[in-house]
């Protein structure tokens, strides 16, 4: 089994109008380093006010081929994928350190490139550890080309549309064509940003005198108040 904590690739130089329409125009297989194409969040509209996180946890797979599993799997360019290497399902865990909360999770195929390699049915598992996962979603489709979300509505309490996990499971349970092993060109998961606040709040009092006002000023959360980051 492959083992590696692996951090995500820093942001992109480019800065496209939406990621998708720009992955869809391009092969990546043509893609040189004068023109890169990034799977990098903060360039996607979808995804502004959640954090990518992802380097807070260590990735594992079931099996791949030799220089196509963690490391190519959370690269930033979908030219590079994990390819499995033996009997299905094919597993890809993901470790956070601790519980988490997950408000956004996706997987990135494309059929055109991988065709008997891409997945058709995946189940999504979470849990405490290895012995209590827990199935919360399952996707199954046709010809997928781009990002996949995986349904969180209802996984929470009180219908949430969120995942408090320390372990998240991804299965490939079928490909294309009957095709044996798999190929996965990018998974992300996210969790809402709270650390953006504004640098002061402003309050508005009206006073006895015509037209004016009293002013009280908030402050930013100093960084040690914030919730402890794993680093």
């Amino acid at each position: 089994m492959s083992n590696l904590p692996v951090s995500p690739s820093g942001p992109s130089t480019i800065e496209p109008n939406t990621l998708q329409e720009m992955v869809d125009d391009v092969d990546p297989d043509s893609v040189t380093e004068d023109d890169p194409i990034s799977l990098d969040p903060n360039n996607d509209p979808s995804c502004d006010g959640l954090r990518e996180i992802s380097g807070l946890a260590s990735w594992t797979v079931s099996t791949c081929k030799p220089s196509c599993g963690v490391q190519a799997l959370l690269a930033s360019s979908p030219s590079h994928f994990w390819q499995s290497d033996g009997p299905q399902p094919h597993l890809l865990t993901i470790h956070f350190v601790k519980r988490v909360t997950i408000t956004k999770m996706r997987v990135y195929l494309d059929f055109l490139l991988d065709e008997s390699y891409t997945p058709t049915r995946m189940q999504f598992l979470g849990g405490t550890g290895m012995h209590d996962l827990v199935q919360f979603a399952e996707w199954r489709g046709d010809e997928p080309r781009g990002w996949v979300d995986v349904e969180l509505q209802g996984v929470g309490v009180e219908g949430k549309a969120e995942l408090r996990a320390k372990i998240v499971q991804v299965k490939v349970l079928e490909n294309h064509q009957n095709g044996k092993d798999t190929h996965v060109r990018g998974v992300q998961v996210f969790a809402n940003d709270d650390r953006v606040e504004p640098s002061r709040t402003v309050i508005s009092e009206e006073t006895e005198g015509p037209g004016e006002s009293k002013e009280y000023m908030g402050m930013q959360k100093a960084d040690w108040m914030r919730e402890p980051e794993i680093r």
